[in-house]
This record gives structure tokens, sequence and C-alpha cells, in this order.
């Protein structure tokens, strides 16, 4: 017999959005351990340092001991971020540990120096949700409910310029909002998508203020952090539906890096996603980087690289590295944005007069 409690949330993170939460909420004592279901939980200390959450309005807010936090279960491999799992079994009294900014719940087996040790939280059950009018009996609440379905087949045809980069905070985000800014100056309808990552708002808020006419995450499709074998599928959910919308393209961020553990290879190897891909643009901290996904994204995907961005693109030391030795284009997002726009706006218009091999380009 499920034993349920009326419980009454401080902050609800903003990963749980799909289950449309309200303030007090009936949680049961029958959890199920597994990345997606939404959990009620009470915070049992204090931090000074990575001590916020995005809330479901996308605002960063503080948490403090005895706060009581709606979050979901999920995975995260972050290389500059905590590491953590979803246990096999998950009872009320047992501690997690709050992995992302986003709200994701799960065992911390790995922290980061530069931001200390995760929350830990008091587990106090499973957030029901009562799908069927009148319906007295919950069930366990998870963020596929009411979500963008993701798809086999992509549908969209509209052109993709897809931001990528070699590790965290490499540059992608401001390149892909500094994209979206310049495309919808220009006069384009931007659609906007973040398809890799562990779940947070911020990205896709951050391109939609730019400018576009819709942005959306793998948390719209009901994924709390992405992981080979399921971005394909996400990513063709999230083209499609943005796609009803009728942009004229798409700038699409792929979270983490090309050899990280997010499942951007996936998206890289398929076909059918990269036959939507109108530009490639690169973001990178450093020579080295720039010198290694130049040779990735030739080797193992067989893709171009429009232009390469970030801090290797800082000063004229890295852009005359990225153009004398790797003939590439290299315009920085911060100071040279119209660069990366014109250098992205030239591969649309040549995407436009028919498909090729990406290989090819």
């Amino acid at each position: 017999m499920v034993v349920t409690t009326r419980v009454k949330l401080d902050r609800i993170s903003s990963s749980t959005r799909n289950a449309h939460l309200g303030t007090e909420v009936i949680v049961g004592d029958q959890i199920v351990a597994a990345e997606g279901y939404v959990l009620a939980v009470r915070i049992l200390h204090d931090k000074s340092t990575y001590n916020t959450i995005e809330d479901v309005g996308g605002r960063m807010v503080s948490l403090r001991a005895g706060d009581v936090l709606a979050g979901t279960l999920g995975t995260r491999r972050a290389l500059r971020g905590y590491a953590g799992v979803v246990p096999p079994t998950i009872a009320p009294g047992d501690t997690l540990e709050v992995l992302n900014l986003g709200g994701i719940l799960g065992r911390c087996t790995s922290e980061n120096p530069e931001i200390g040790p995760p929350f830990r939280a008091e587990v106090l059950g499973a957030i029901l949700t009562f799908p069927e009018l009148g319906d007295r009996v919950g069930r366990p609440a998870h963020i596929r409910d009411l979500a963008v379905p993701p798809a086999d087949r992509l549908d969209s045809d509209v052109p993709v310029v897809y931001v990528v980069g070699t590790c965290m905070n490499a540059g992608k985000t401001v390149a892909a909002t500094e994209l979206v800014r310049g495309l919808a100056r220009s006069g384009l309808r931007v659609g906007a998508a973040k398809l890799t990552g562990v779940s947070l708002m911020r990205d896709a808020l951050s391109m939609q203020d730019a400018g576009a006419i819709a942005a959306l995450t793998f948390n719209d499709v009901g994924v709390a952090s992405t992981h080979a074998g399921v971005t394909v599928s996400t990513a063709k959910g999230i083209f499609n539906r943005l796609a009803q919308g009728k942009p004229d393209v798409i700038v699409a961020e792929l979270g983490d890096g090309i050899l990280g553990e997010y499942g951007v290879q996936d998206i890289l190897r398929d076909a059918e996603l990269m036959r939507a891909g109108a530009a490639f643009v690169m973001a990178a901290p450093d020579p080295v980087a720039c010198w290694g996904a130049a040779e990735l994204m030739h080797r193992e995907y067989g893709l171009p690289i429009t232009a390469i961005t970030g801090p290797a693109t800082d000063n004229e030391v890295g852009n005359a590295y990225i153009s004398a030795e790797l003939g590439l284009a290299a315009h920085n997002a911060r100071l040279d944005p119209a660069g990366l726009v014109g250098a992205v706006l030239t591969a649309l218009k040549a995407w436009a007069l028919g498909p090729v091999s990406p290989a090819s380009r």
C-alpha cells in the first residue's frame, strides 16, 4: 500500500517543468529509481558556492537548509562539474545530491574542486500526478508527461546551423546566441535548440531573448540528461516540432564536447540529421583543441567546419594559427559576431543551392 503525504514545495526546479507542478504536491513512499522521475527532497545544509537552482521560470534562486525542492532523477558526466548516477534503489529518508543547477538529483560519484561538494538532500518521496479528473490514485510524475514526442524520422526540411565544441565552457552558447541574434536581424525566422547536455533552461532562454521564435531543449522531450542512444530521436523530435513554426533556419547547440559522454557523437554520425546541416560552427579553447576538432570532424564524421570560435579566437595569435595552419575561418563570437554570422549566411546560401554530401562540402 502506498503511503502518501501532502508537501509544500519551496523550490520547483526547471528540470521538472513538463510535470507542471504546483507549490503543494502529494508524495508517495514508492519511488521508481530511474531517470526522469520527479522527487521531493529536503536540502540538508547551506553552501556558499554553487548554491542556486534554476526555477521553472528560468530564474536562479537560492537554496537554503530546510528548503523542500522538486527535482528530477538523472545522471551527470560533466568534465567541469559533478558526475553522478541514479542509484539502483531509493526510499524516503535516503540522501541524494543535487547534481546541477537545473535540479537533477542522483548520487554524486565525483566532485569538482572549483565548486565544492554538492548539496545533500533527504528524500521525502515521489511526487504523484493525478492525470484523470477525479482520480484518487496517483502515479509517480515523470518529465516525459506532456513532452514533445521523439521521432525516428526527420520530417523537417529546415536548414540547421550546428554549434558544437571540444568541451564544456568553450563558448558554444555565446556563439549560438550571437548567431540567433545576427540571423534574426538579417530578416530570417530563427528556431533554436539545445540538443545535448544536462537539464537547464538558461541556454535556450538566452537564444530566445536574442530573437529566436521558439527554443526547445532535450528536457522538452522528457530527457533529464542525454547519453548515447537517445540523442538522435530527441533531436529529430525537436526539429520536427520547431518546423511547425515555419522557421527559415534552426540554430542547434550541442552541449558538452565532441568526445564527451552526452551522445553528441550519435548526432554527428546520423546521415539524416547531417543532411540538414547547412553550417558547422566549432567552439574551442586553444590551438590544440582546434587541431583536434578539425581532425575529428574530417576523419571521424566527414563533416566540414564553417568557422571556429571560442577562446582560441580571442586574439590574433589563435586566429593566425587557425587560418594559416588549418585553413579555416576564425570569428570570435564576442569580438566579431558579424564575421561569424556572415560565414554562416554564406553557408546557408550554398546549402540552399542543393543537397550535397557533408564530406564534399
